[in-house]
């Protein structure tokens, strides 16, 4: 790339991410004759190519890690931490080049928000890599002792999608090793870099097989899906793929833990303190540029204070930037790919045709370069409207009124979803009182999204099945052991 970033007092000149890329595959960077581009979304350039993997690749991937599973499963588990805390010493160690392909390759601002993604994911390896989950003792009396172990699945399959290329990697793999299973991780095509360039750390950390890496379009998942040799699918991407990925695994009875996706209620109770609220709703609604799954999609204002909270959060946007990731004074990025642009280019102009009530945005700029799409708010639509009924995975969010808390307790439990909530009121205990009544696997009370190392998360109804993270999502990891010994 060539091109020097200044960050306040810092000049970064990013080393060339134009590749070579190149698979990983039982311990080897593997070179593929067919390649795919990937693009800068800011530019809708051609960033860099990256390798095609074929059914042989994916079938060799699995291959290796099933071999290397029993070899991995006996190492005492401190023996697999040390290995895991080295792996993310080599991260650390280039840590400002993943921010900046980071930001080239998904979009989001490499100051903010490609930083914080990083930052986050990496001190969470040495954290999750000290979790053990311990045998137990269920029963024990004169005759028996009754204990529960667990042992690792083997191979686990990872599917991660576009919207966090960098931290998905990581929270897909660490668990699945510390439990003693191998990976073989599938990345979105839209945002495979990162994941590629992470392979190639891996390559020097961990035993051959361990950990493999295979990049390509939606096919390869399927083939991970139905491999007999394959012990459980881990995904996160949209709740439609989740579908097709839970009845592909049912041919052979593997394990499946998906995060898919939501449309996230924030429910302002009457006593909130609203001024003190709207940066934090807006982060909250807009982090990522919307591209995330527990975004605030849905914002439910009390009418006392509605129009006054619809102004403010308006004055607010207004001080925003979107613009390329890699300027510094850009607050929000691109979206990700040209198939999310269309489809909020087709929610847009749903929006403008119904005619709703738009304080802020509502018209992208389609003779722009990259994918950019201004911050909108919709202004008390219809509770039937698709704005409301939709997940938007984009920068547009509606705000509506409501009178009655048993009235919007019903209104954001009535979707399908139930991912994630922020409910915001000054009475902490007439706050927890709503959250406890939201149908959701994630509730934050008076903040927005926060990721605690060690915290469940997960989805009720059609957001998800299982939960990854604390001891929860390791047991979801590992096969249940009962094992009865008698006494004599």
């Amino acid at each position: 790339m060539g091109v020097s970033i200044t960050e306040g007092t810092r000049t970064i000149t990013p080393p060339n991410f134009n590749g070579p890329y190149g698979l990983l595959i039982d311990g080897n960077i593997i070179q593929t004759e067919d390649h795919f581009d990937v693009y800068n979304p800011a530019t809708n350039s051609v960033l860099a190519s990256a390798p095609q993997g074929t059914r042989e690749h994916m079938e060799r991937a699995i291959g290796a890690a099933k071999r290397a599973f029993p070899a991995w499963a006996a190492l005492a588990a401190d023996e697999r931490e040390a290995i895991i805390v080295k792996f993310f010493e080599a991260l650390e160690a280039h840590k400002e080049e993943f921010i900046t392909l980071l930001s080239l390759e998904q979009g989001k601002p490499r100051h903010n928000q490609a930083t914080f993604e990083v930052n986050l994911a990496n001190p969470w390896i040495p954290n999750t890599a000290k979790s053990r989950l311990e045998d137990k003792v269920l029963v024990e009396d004169d005759e028996k002792r009754v204990e529960l172990r667990r042992s690792p699945l083997g191979v686990v399959g990872a599917i991660i999608p576009w919207n966090y290329p960098y931290l998905h990697v990581l929270w897909k793999t660490v668990p699945a090793l510390i439990t003693g299973n191998t990976v073989v991780l599938k990345p979105s095509p839209y945002t495979p870099l990162c994941a590629l360039r992470i392979g190639e750390l891996a390559a020097q950390v961990f035993p051959p097989g361990v950990f493999n890496i295979v990049t390509g379009g939606n096919e390869l998942g399927q083939i991970l899906t139905e491999s007999p040799d394959v012990g459980m699918i881990t995904f996160t991407g949209s709740t439609e793929t989740g579908t097709k990925i839970m009845a592909s695994a049912a041919g052979t009875i593997k394990r499946v833990t998906l995060e898919l996706g939501g449309n996230d209620p924030a429910i302002l109770l009457p006593d909130a303190d609203w001024q003190d609220a709207v940066p934090q709703v807006f982060n909250a609604a807009f982090g990522n540029s919307g591209q995330w799954c527990i975004a605030a999609k849905r914002i439910y204002v009390h009418r006392s204070f509605h129009a006054d909270f619809v102004n403010a959060l308006v004055d607010y946007a207004k001080t925003q930037k979107v613009g390329d990731g890699m300027d510094p004074t850009s607050d929000l990025g691109p979206i990700n790919n040209r198939m999310q642009y269309d489809k909020l280019r087709d929610l847009f102009e749903d929006t403008r045709r119904n005619g709703y009530d738009v304080p802020l945005g509502g018209t992208i700029d389609e003779s722009l370069d990259g994918n950019f799409v201004p911050v909108t708010i919709v202004n008390n639509p219809p509770e039937n409207s698709r704005i409301v009924q939709e997940e938007p995975f984009g920068p547009i969010v509606p705000v509506l009124v409501y009178d009655d808390v048993e009235d919007v307790i019903e209104r954001a439990n009535a979707t399908i979803f139930g991912l994630g909530a922020t409910v915001w009121g000054r009475d902490e205990e007439r706050a927890l009182a709503v959250a406890d009544r939201i149908d959701s696997g994630n509730v934050w009370v008076n903040q927005g999204q926060s990721h605690p190392d060690h915290a469940p998360f997960g989805g009720h109804k059609q957001s998800g099945l299982s939960v990854e993270h604390g001891d929860e999502g390791l047991a979801s990891h590992t096969n249940n052991k009962t094992v009865v010994i008698r006494k004599r």
